[in-house]
């Protein structure tokens, strides 16, 4: 029986936008509330602040890194499957999580194969909401990102409740039957027509008489393939970025992990630890479409990697307001302005790179800077942990630690960017000097008289990516 085929913009392109939603609530919200269960994992498999910090490590790292295995499915399987996919592994890691017995099986089942199933539903559905939104797609992205903040929402309240209820154990099984909603989203993604030829597979290569020379090209063409290294090598602007944002993400997931125990550690209700999360997310459903909406303007284009270079730095200044004070009014007021930052970054994030490559670069630049992202996330909450064995549970430390990268990586970012316009902007200057030199001796020369051939000048293209 043949699929059917929905049409880009289209009456089923909002129900698509709808499952997006749903999915980046289940997938991008779910980490956020990962540091309900520290203080109660931590006292269960008796471990240190680092060991229980690798948990909440592994999986952000593989909800990033999983990025080129993911986009290598979508070629595949497609992006429906992969979404169903993505479904059943994060559901089988938190049920498997559930029965864990050592740190170490956590690790692997709730940590490592949850968090690429997260992956595979998250990025699968960007993806599938490309093809259906053309005209309305800055508006699109901008309202499936709401998906996010009601993510942050209302995890943390879910997972309050049912921890209190059931235990760590069984709100891991209850959110092994949630994230099976994540298949209900992908059933939805039916195969959309972009009015453009299909892609043709390539024709597998004959086979070679030295396989393990074959192995290692085909593994270095895949490489290639979906990661920029070129890119990184020949581009100064994404070297930039990305070193400044791998250099920041070193500091800005650790709010998220240790907020709820700083708080919890200095007298303030469970409850009420929780609500600050929640606070965060609600804040941001208002915020992230706002915020996303302004930075598709073309106006914005040319100042969008300062704007964000601003909001990196807003956010750790934030940071040092934390650790001042853990009073529950002062973490209030610190959770609305850092959602003010926090929903700057994500808005900007992929508009700045899209700024900085070309289109066709896109993909494998942002395979390329998830992969070193998932580096940064895999280290830094077991740095902070080992900051807080070290300094006897004092978390203002950690919090003065995320400080310094997020400030460190906004300084570094907008100085560097300003230097690189004003370089390029120099020597666009003296390219124009020289063009217009060498136009001198022409205009002379086609001006001796109707007895002087005249050649016709070349025609130049220019093909830019606006």
């Amino acid at each position: 029986m043949p699929q059917a085929v929905e049409r880009a913009d289209g009456g089923w392109a909002w129900v698509v936008l709808l499952a997006t939603v749903v999915a980046q609530g289940l997938t991008l919200g779910f980490p956020v509330c990962v540091g309900i269960f520290f203080t109660d994992l931590q006292h269960e498999f008796q471990a240190s602040n680092s060991e229980t910090s690798w948990f909440p490590s592994i999986l952000t790292a593989m909800l990033h890194a999983g990025g080129p295995l993911c986009s290598i499915l979508v070629g595949r399987i497609g992006c429906r499957a992969t979404v169903m996919l993505g479904g059943v592994l994060a559901s089988l890691g938190m049920v498997a999580g559930s029965f864990c017995r050592t740190l170490s099986q956590l690790y692997i089942a709730a940590g490592f194969i949850s968090g690429l199933g997260l992956c595979f539903s998250f990025q699968s559905t960007i993806i599938m909401l490309s093809f259906y939104f053309v005209r309305r797609r800055a508006l699109a992205n901008a309202l499936a990102s709401v998906g996010v903040s009601l993510g942050i929402t209302l995890w943390p309240l879910l997972a309050r409740y049912l921890l209190e209820h059931l235990g760590w154990r069984g709100t891991f099984f209850i959110f092994g039957g949630v994230f099976l909603h994540c298949c209900v989203c992908g059933a939805i993604l039916r195969p959309v027509s972009t009015g453009a030829a299909a892609e043709t597979r390539e024709r597998p290569p004959p086979p070679s008489k030295t396989p393990r020379r074959s192995c290692l090209a085909a593994f270095g063409r895949a490489l290639q393939r979906h990661l920029g290294f070129d890119i990184l090598w020949h581009n100064a602007a994404y070297r930039v970025f990305t070193a400044g944002v791998v250099w920041m993400i070193l500091g800005f997931p650790l709010p998220h992990v240790f907020l709820v125990p700083y708080a919890m550690r200095h007298g303030v209700d469970e409850h009420r630890a929780a609500l600050l999360i929640s606070i965060i997310g609600f804040s941001n459903i208002f915020l992230r479409p706002m915020t996303g909406l302004l930075a598709g303007r073309k106006d914005l284009a040319g100042h969008r990697m300062y704007l964000f270079s601003l909001a990196v730095l807003l956010n750790g200044l934030t940071n040092l307001v934390c650790a001042a004070s853990a009073d529950f009014r002062v973490l209030v007021g610190y959770c609305l302005v850092y959602s003010v930052s926090m929903s700057g970054i994500g808005a900007l994030l992929f508009q700045v790179l899209m700024d900085v490559v070309s289109v066709d670069q896109f993909s494998r630049a942002l395979g390329l800077c998830t992969i070193l992202e998932s580096i940064s996330i895999l280290i830094s909450p077991p740095l902070a942990g080992l900051l807080l064995d070290i300094t006897n549970n004092n978390f203002s430390y950690v919090f003065c630690m995320s400080s310094f990268f997020l400030i460190s990586a906004g300084l570094f970012m907008g100085g560097s960017f300003y230097a690189l316009q004003k370089k390029e902007k120099q020597g666009g200057q003296a390219e124009a000097e020289a063009a217009t030199s060498e136009a001198a001796p022409e205009q002379a020369l086609t001006a001796e008289g109707p007895g002087s051939e005249k050649r016709p000048c070349p025609e130049v293209m220019y093909v830019t990516s606006v």
